[in-house]
């Protein structure tokens, strides 16, 4: 089945209305960061108990974290991980659900209802089978579309409860001057519709102070996010963004500030100190750009994260007009930020997992009892392995196998291939 064409589990017992409806789940033999092969038990969404491999049979729960539910010692389901590393689950920070998968149409994108409804559940669904459970996408409000999108978007959200959690930020062109009227109202539908973050182009506005204005305004009277695309090349312009959102709870992020990367160094830095001081957290686009900002170019990850600005990585465009091959992968993302940038493997993990996670206001997860079983499991032994060959993938959330990928390679055909006895691809046993 071609990857762009999700499938749907055939399992009789469909997606669990809530995190307390998935039974316990027992991962064996799972290889962690550290080296360690162990056994996880799940149960009530979260983690019960981790173990030596082989310490925490199908019928226990071991030691368990105090209140956890589910430790009862019922009977849990098994899933070998042998071969596979354990890994907290990703999060997309930057998705565009109303524009993804569109890049086939010919004109502008269509805003048909039902059609955003289908592309946006569809790239969800290809987002958490390659490992993230929970996606914040930006929807565009106003113009033409009105609120046509968002509807779509929210309603695709509502199908995919219990698969993925699906966020929105809702995106006006103009909130400024006689035009912008109709984008405040329409802005503030939006969060009453149930868009749970605000944000937008300032860039785009022909006052981007008033743009951030008015958003910081919505946002504090509904105690929403806020997400801004900008582009960052403008130094004066982002000192005054920074300076206005300094302290807003819970929290702005901006991006993709690939504009930040082509200050002198000087200019660089000290946008990076702002940034720090005020507590805003970045989105770098690695895998390319989004539509709303026509610039591309990642940010300068390690000067942010050496001024200890918090650096997430989403994955933008996801086979749209401004990017027709994008993977929405958070792992090719990763792996981008260290081959080309820099980062270390964990480092770079970090900004599609840990950091991700926190920028959409989600909490910690660390394979240790207590923590959400937000989970993914990949083919691999060590972190650098898994972000070159991220084939076979399983992946967790709320407790439950919510997706599954598995690929093998085999080699086959020649006298050599035969004599040498090649092992299958990912595997350490010969085929």
């Amino acid at each position: 089945m071609p990857d762009s064409q999700p499938q749907p589990s055939h399992s009789s017992s469909g997606p669990p209305s809530g995190p307390d409806e998935a039974g316990a789940l027992l991962l064996c033999g799972a290889r962690l960061t550290d080296g360690r092969v162990v056994d996880v038990r799940l149960g009530g969404g979260r983690i019960e108990a981790v173990g030596t491999a082989g310490s925490l049979g199908a019928g226990t729960a071991g030691t368990a974290a105090p209140g956890a539910p589910g430790a009862s010692g019922a009977s849990a389901t098994r899933v070998d991980l042998g071969g596979h590393l354990l890994l907290p689950a990703p999060a997309e920070p930057h998705a565009h659900g109303d524009t993804a998968l569109s890049a086939d149409f010919e004109g502008p994108v269509p805003y048909d209802g039902r059609d955003v409804q289908r592309r946006a559940t569809e790239a969800a669904l290809l987002q958490l089978g390659h490992g993230a459970t929970a996606v914040r996408s930006h929807v565009h409000v106003g113009d033409v579309q009105g609120l046509g999108a968002l509807t779509a978007v929210l309603q695709a959200r509502r199908a995919l409860r219990g698969l993925v959690e699906l966020t929105t930020v809702a995106m006006p062109r103009v909130l400024t001057g006689v035009a912008g009227a109709d984008g405040l109202a329409i802005l503030r539908d939006a969060v009453k519709m149930g868009a749970s973050v605000v944000g937008g182009c300032p860039d785009l506005d022909p006052d981007p102070t008033g743009y951030v204005e008015a958003v910081l305004e919505i946002a504090s009277e509904y105690g929403c996010p806020v997400d801004l695309h900008t582009d960052g090349d403008d130094p004066a312009r982002l000192a005054r963004l920074t300076a206005m959102a300094g302290g807003l709870r819970p929290g702005v992020t901006l991006g993709p500030c690939g504009g930040l990367a082509r200050l002198a160094s000087q200019a660089a830095s000290r946008a990076a100190d702002q940034l720090a001081a005020a507590g805003v957290t970045v989105a770098c686009l690695p895998q390319g750009g989004c539509g709303t900002v026509d610039r591309r170019g990642t940010a300068p990850v390690r000067l942010l994260r050496a001024a200890g600005v918090r650096v997430a990585a989403g994955s933008g465009a996801l086979r749209d007009v401004s990017n027709p091959v994008g993977r929405g992968d958070p792992l090719e993302a990763a792996y981008l930020l260290a081959s080309r940038y820099g980062l270390r493997p964990e480092e770079a993990y970090d900004t599609v997992s840990g950091a991700a996670r926190a920028a959409l206001g989600l909490p910690e997860v660390r394979v240790e009892a207590g923590f959400p079983a937000e989970l993914l499991a990949v083919r691999g032994a060590r972190l650098a392995g898994v972000l070159s060959l991220a084939y076979s993938r399983i992946v967790v959330h709320r407790g439950r196998v919510v997706a599954r990928t598995s690929a093998v390679r085999e080699y086959c055909g020649s006298a050599t291939s035969a004599a040498v006895d090649l092992p299958r691809q990912g595997r350490g046993e010969p085929s």
